[in-house]
């Protein structure tokens, strides 16, 4: 399982995939805002690359609406 996630580092928001989410906050040391799981590598990183393009303000409605 892949996951796309979406967490606040020092104010900024970072878009990242991985398979181990748990670990990878740890890593960072940074609170989960938000996350997505795939089956499949490519489509957590297509997913990952759309999300990054994003402005934060489409990225804080993603989150809220996951709430």
């Amino acid at each position: 399982m892949w996951f796309v996630y979406i967490c606040d580092r020092n104010g900024q928001f970072y878009t990242g995939i991985t398979t181990d989410l748990i670990h990878r906050m740890n890593q960072h040391k940074v609170e989960l805002l938000y996350s997505e799981s795939y089956s499949d590598k490519h489509k957590a990183a297509k997913r990952e690359r759309q999300i990054m393009g994003w402005r934060r303000e489409k990225k804080l409605a993603l989150i809220n609406n996951s709430r």
